[in-house]
C-alpha cells in the first residue's frame, strides 16, 4: 500500500475509534507497534489488528451500536410513534 493510502486509512481509523471511545464502545485505542497496526482496547483487552481489519472492526461496532439506539421509530414528544 502506498504511504498516503496508508496515512488516509490510518486517519480514518483514528477518527472511528475516537467516535467508538466517545460511544463508550472501546476503552483506548493508538498507533500498534508496527506501521500497518492499529491497537483497540476492547472488554479490557488490547487488540492489535491491520488498519484494514481496524476500520472494519469500529464501522461494525459503532454501527452495531446505532442500529440498537431506538428499536422503534420515536416522535420526539416522549412516546412512541
Amino acid at each position: 500500500m502506498k504511504t498516503t493510502a496508508v496515512t488516509a486509512l490510518r486517519n480514518e481509523v483514528r477518527l472511528l475509534a475516537e467516535e467508538a471511545f466517545h460511544r463508550k464502545l472501546i476503552s483506548g485505542y493508538g498507533d500498534g507497534q508496527y506501521s500497518d497496526e492499529y491497537q483497540i482496547v476492547y472488554q479490557g483487552k488490547p487488540r492489535h489488528l491491520t488498519l484494514e481489519n481496524a476500520r472494519s472492526f469500529l464501522n461494525s461496532l459503532i454501527y452495531q451500536r446505532q442500529s440498537y439506539a431506538f428499536p422503534y421509530p420515536y416522535s420526539g414528544i416522549g412516546e412512541y410513534a
